[in-house]
């Protein structure tokens, strides 16, 4: 009896943090869908706390609309997406695999360069990166955001290497034995059993760049080519009037990262285990 109530209490201990944990992470967005709804004055209220509506301000969305080009917003931002996923997802797994599945000197050397880039802090080389830039006449175009992904990225590198390192060697000397090279061994072995890793790490990147606000600052200032994020801005000119239109704003452009969620959640609930390598132990 007394260990059946240890476990109940185990039980409401672990639900009851669950639910807290929920919560917290879910009443940002609660309250962000809820004072779009909201006038001025409910938002601004500082005597009482109005967590509903009275009547829902469904023209704060409209307003929102006419206020910044959302569909323009929403091009520029989706040619990064477009622009950027595919070459640094493909950039990275390749070098990846040299890591994980080939062999030369001072692999572990060279593996510790890069990854020593992670400790650079991007703010120390945004400056002469705008330099480079500028003198390029790049600026106000979408290519010093695509540039730098067009040669992979080290922490998704990392990850690759080792989700690659799981997945049996005996299936690429099988390859090396049939004749397969490199390239062949990536292409038709280890990039069709990458599949969860890659669809993490593309919605992770999705997401990544699609709340980017700091570099598209720097490099989009003209108004045709700034992202959604970007546009954002224009909602609020710094008085609690515009607040709702703001909040309407910020839950327009979380709808696309709930569906590319939803999408892809079998990846985050299954996880990254690696099942069907089609080597039997």
């Amino acid at each position: 009896m007394k260990k059946d109530y240890v476990k109940i209490i185990g039980y409401v201990v672990s639900y009851a943090i669950l639910v807290i944990t929920c919560f917290t992470c879910l009443f940002p967005f609660f309250w962000m869908v809820a004072s779009s709804l909201k006038t001025p004055q409910e938002v601004q209220n500082t005597l009482e706390l109005v967590i509903f509506p009275r009547i829902p301000q469904w023209e704060n969305y409209a307003r929102a609309f006419n206020r910044i080009n959302v569909f323009s917003g929403f091009l520029n931002t989706m040619i990064i997406e477009v622009g950027t996923i595919p070459i640094c997802v493909l950039m990275s797994s390749l070098e990846a695999f040299a890591f994980s599945k080939m062999y030369f000197k001072h692999k572990t050397v060279h593996l510790i360069i890069l990854l020593s880039g992670l400790m650079v802090p991007y703010a120390s080389v945004v400056l002469p990166l705008y330099r480079v830039y500028s003198s390029m006449n790049l600026l106000n175009s979408f290519w010093p955001l695509l540039f730098p992904t067009m040669f992979g990225s080290v922490a998704q590198m990392f990850f690759y290497i080792q989700y690659q390192k799981g997945i049996p060697d005996s299936m690429f000397e099988a390859g090396k034995i049939d004749g397969a090279g490199y390239l062949k061994q990536f292409f038709f072995l280890m990039l069709p059993m990458m599949g969860p890793a890659i669809a993490t790490q593309v919605v992770f990147m999705f997401i990544g760049n699609w709340n980017d606000f700091f570099a598209p600052s720097l490099y989009l200032t003209s108004e045709s080519v700034q992202t959604l994020q970007l546009r954002l801005k224009a909602l609020s000119d710094g008085t609690k009037n515009d607040l709702p239109y703001a909040f309407a704003g910020a839950t327009i452009t979380c709808i696309p990262l709930f569906i590319v969620y939803l999408c892809f959640q079998k990846y985050f609930v299954g996880g990254l285990a690696i099942n069907g390598t089609g080597v039997k132990g």
